[in-house]
């Protein structure tokens, strides 16, 4: 079988829907290649700063991996502006949507609010823009975690003197993270709070 010949979905035979699982199943194992080719497009979106979105994404894993974060929270650091291109008016729930099966609930959660987070820093500036926004997750279990990340990793990465490692050296990362299986619960673990930063790994790291 090369293609199915249903025109309707509900006309399908349970051959030709089992033919199309094996088709996705193959495509899901190349979703990491497809975000790091994306990632490559970021240096096509928003201009301005000094630095590209792609150096600005590459930068905030590399000040994660500094601190000695763990793997989900580098990857989710990596990806978190992934959207600026496709959703410029929700690019952090894009972002949240592309690691919520694969990476820990407390990292998707911060992925997916970073923006009203980072309102705090530029909000003020602008005509119909709340520099408090962040406060309406006062309340929620991960809040410090999103003050912390936007604070070391999200809004301090715009420096082009900053010595920022090359996409290569997080590609096994985020293989890793999307070789997963989707939604396991030991993976998502809800709840669950890890520190951002780990002194002693980052002392590791830096030797």
């Amino acid at each position: 079988m090369n293609k199915v010949d249903f025109t309707q979905m509900k006309d399908g035979t349970k051959e030709e829907y089992e033919f199309l699982n094996a088709l996705e199943i193959d495509h899901t194992k190349h979703t990491a290649d497809r975000l790091l080719k994306a990632l490559v497009d970021l240096d096509e979106s928003l201009s301005g700063y000094q630095i590209t979105r792609l150096g600005h994404s590459l930068q905030s894993a590399t000040r994660a991996w500094n601190d000695g974060a763990d793997i989900d929270w580098v990857v989710s650091a990596l990806l978190h502006d992934i959207g600026d291109i496709y959703a410029p008016y929700n690019h952090d729930e894009y972002a949240a949507t592309i690691l919520k099966p694969f990476v820990r609930e407390q990292c998707k959660w911060v992925v997916e609010t970073h923006g009203d987070f980072q309102m705090v820093y530029y909000g003020h500036h602008l005509d119909g823009f709340d520099q408090n926004k962040r406060e309406r997750h006062r309340d929620h279990p991960y809040f410090e975690d999103n003050v912390v990340f936007c604070e070391r990793w999200d809004q301090a990465s715009f420096d082009p003197d900053y010595e920022t490692k090359p996409i290569e050296f997080f590609a096994p990362m985020v293989r890793e993270v999307f070789d997963r299986p989707a939604y396991d619960p030991d993976i998502i673990n809800a709840g669950v709070r890890v520190p951002l930063i780990n002194a002693d790994v980052a002392a590791t790291r830096a030797s």
